[in-house]
């Protein structure tokens, strides 16, 4: 019998066609009248490929089994509504660690050499009339990572290759990392120079990187974002940015994205990208391999390969 699966919002191309080749796909997002659509099909519905799945959708699906999300993030997903209507929920870890590892360091350098306004200098023709001026290097800085998970390690492996010192912030001391450990985020801030945040998102980590935390890391000090936005405190750290209270910003995700404040496109101490970390066809591709390895693994009844729940 034919497996009938559900998208509620458009997937990578090589995801969909694999899906297809596999299964009954139902497009959620196509249908004019959706809760119609789902009166009349929600039955016959039992896997769901994508995110941002709550328990009203849940509701309307009574015989899901799986949720297998395209991500490494599930925090759009209502975890405890799965568990108790005993839905199984997997994500895309690990094959994304390198490409969110590289665009970190990526934007970091741009963020102490200014690069995006180096390259405007030129365009604009300043160049031949102007010194663009001096600014500051990673080598002999601290970097504070905050959530030294699969992603984490990969990226603090990159920046000790550019001769910084690592140490780091998390729910527990990890004895096998060679990293110094602090137990408290506000003091972590204040002895380093950087801040970079790629700890999960989610209720728990919601504003976690407070104004006090953003005073801590100080006029000197720059943060970076690789993770979700709702991590940090966005209202206070672009009033700091902007009164000098902070020394900069590299910014990957954003509190309402794709909404940026309109502060930070004014600011030369920022550097701004729209949400990139996984962008990569290779890391997305492997993404979407995994999503629907997760789905044949459940429905022939084997381990999951990834599972969250």
């Amino acid at each position: 019998m034919t497996i009938e699966i559900l998208q509620t919002g458009p997937l990578l191309a090589s995801c969909e066609k694999a899906l297809a080749a596999r299964y009954t796909v139902h497009k959620l997002h196509e249908q004019a009248d959706k809760d119609a659509w789902l009166r009349d099909n929600g039955a016959r519905i039992r896997a769901h490929a994508g995110s941002g799945v709550q328990a009203d959708l849940m509701d309307k699906l009574p015989n899901l089994e799986i949720i297998a999300s395209f991500g490494v993030g599930y925090d759009n997903i209502d975890i405890k509504a799965a568990r108790a209507r005993n839905v199984r929920v997997t994500n895309t870890p690990d094959v994304l660690n390198d490409a969110v590892a590289e665009l970190t360091v990526g934007l970091m350098i741009s963020l102490a050499r200014r690069i995006p306004q180096s390259d405007q200098f030129v365009r604009q023709g300043k160049w031949p009339n102007a010194s663009f001026g001096l600014f500051s290097e990673l080598t002999g800085k601290t970097v504070g990572i905050l959530g030294l998970g699969r992603i984490g390690k990969e990226i603090a492996t990159r920046l000790q290759a550019m001769k910084m010192r690592v140490v780091y912030y998390g729910r527990r001391h990890q004895a096998t990392v060679p990293y110094i450990y602090y137990d408290n985020l506000e003091d972590m801030a204040r002895d380093s120079d950087w801040l970079v945040v790629i700890a999960p998102g989610g209720k728990d980590t919601n504003g976690i990187v407070s104004r006090a935390v953003l005073e801590a890391l100080g006029p000197d000090g720059r943060i970076v974002n690789v993770a979700r936005g709702t991590l940090i405190d966005e209202k206070a750290m672009v009033e700091l940015l902007v009164n000098g209270g902070l020394g900069g910003a590299a910014l990957d995700v954003f509190e309402n994205e794709p909404q940026v404040p309109a502060e930070l496109l004014t600011l030369d101490n920022v550097v701004l990208s729209p949400h990139q970390g996984s962008a990569t066809h290779q890391t997305r591709d492997a993404m979407g391999a995994l999503l629907v390895a997760n789905l044949e693994k459940h429905f022939a009844g084997e381990p999951l390969i990834s599972a969250v729940v």
